[in-house]
């Protein structure tokens, strides 16, 4: 919608070689993109001088044409491009999300003096392995020593050093931790995982000597969802908070799989509600906030559903999903005899 607003009332070369097919759509959203900082009458500038030329900007490839509208922007409004930047840098972070075949991709918005000083190290740690023998890709090795200096500016590294720790929660049956199972397990923070990655977890922990916390959690047999805790304290926190996140999984808001960020009262805590794995709800940040708004209602269900009620009147209904593999036993039928004896 933003693009198709700009475009026809602030880019009108751009939007004619659009519109009789000599750019793509990809090509209008560049000249959108490189001149949102600037200021309409420097926009139509920009504008003019890069398509008013239809063969020309058609000869032109994506980077090319990028760096077109970037210089000329940059000539006319410098500063603009300074503060632009300068805000950019400041929303630099770190996301991830899965990855097919049981992988993840570890995305970092850095700025570009840093992104490329990360990768030429890494490249030159790829180069020096492999002059020596070693016999992984270039990419693997990349990927390995990224993991390694990540981990060892923690504390933790490839030997187990002590130090500050990071803690993967693996929920797994007894079945498919000790009896080779195939049940299905779920890491926390990213979802399920086949169950020889859940074993090769704990195993490669316990062979660098590592930490390794067993711990029981119970599910119902019928649904395979985890059983709720207590605790006497208004927050949650400490294993309690733990459950109730690999409990919910991710959000409970009613079609929201954002991660779990808070741990929350549906019946707040002020009107009686109770520190307890019943009335618990594992929250994103944005649904935590936004439930306060009026006209939200959020309730616990006896059968540890949350009814949330949206300010329209609306109510939802969610549930705990199904997160431990159970399995039935069969017990032969035994005969008993009773033995009295005054």
């Amino acid at each position: 919608m933003g693009l198709a607003k700009v475009v026809a009332a602030e880019l009108p070369h751009t939007w004619t070689a659009w519109r009789t097919g000599r750019i793509t759509e990809w090509k209008a959203t560049i000249v959108a993109r490189e001149t949102a900082c600037l200021s309409v009458e420097h926009r139509l500038a920009v504008d003019e001088w890069v398509a008013s030329d239809p063969t020309a900007l058609e000869a032109m490839g994506d980077r090319e044409f990028a760096k077109a509208c970037l210089t000329e922007a940059a000539r006319l409004d410098a500063a603009a491009l300074v503060a632009r930047r300068r805000k950019a840098e400041s929303e630099r972070r770190v996301t991830l999300r899965p990855a097919p075949d049981t992988m993840t991709y570890l995305t970092a918005l850095l700025p570009v003096k840093d992104g490329v000083a990360v990768l030429a190290q890494l490249t030159k740690n790829a180069s020096s392995a492999r002059a020596t023998g070693d016999e992984r890709s270039n990419g693997q090795i990349m990927a390995d020593s990224l993991v390694s200096a990540v981990l060892a500016a923690g504390g933790t590294t490839a030997a187990g050093t002590a130090g500050s720790r990071v803690t993967l929660g693996v929920v797994m049956s007894d079945g498919a931790l000790f009896g080779g199972a195939d049940d299905v397990a779920r890491l926390d923070g990213l979802g399920p995982i086949p169950a020889e990655l859940a074993r090769e977890i704990v195993a490669d922990a316990c062979t660098r000597d590592e930490e390794v916390w067993l711990r029981r959690l119970y599910a119902r047999p019928d649904t395979g969802e985890l059983v709720s805790m207590d605790s006497r304290g208004r927050l949650f926190r400490g294993n309690l908070a733990r459950f109730i996140k690999l409990r919910d999984d991710t959000c409970r808001t009613p079609w929201c799989d954002a991660p779990i960020r808070h741990v929350d009262h549906p019946q707040p805590h002020a009107s009686g509600g109770r520190t307890s794995g019943h009335n618990s709800q594992g929250l994103c940040e944005a649904c935590n906030q936004a439930k306060e708004a009026p006209g939200w209602r959020a309730r616990p269900g006896p059968d540890r559903s949350i009814r949330t009620t949206t300010p329209t009147g609306h109510a939802y209904l969610t549930r705990p999903p199904p997160i431990a593999t159970v399995r039935r036993a069969t017990v032969p039928a035994l005969r008993v005899d009773y033995v009295l004896s005054a």
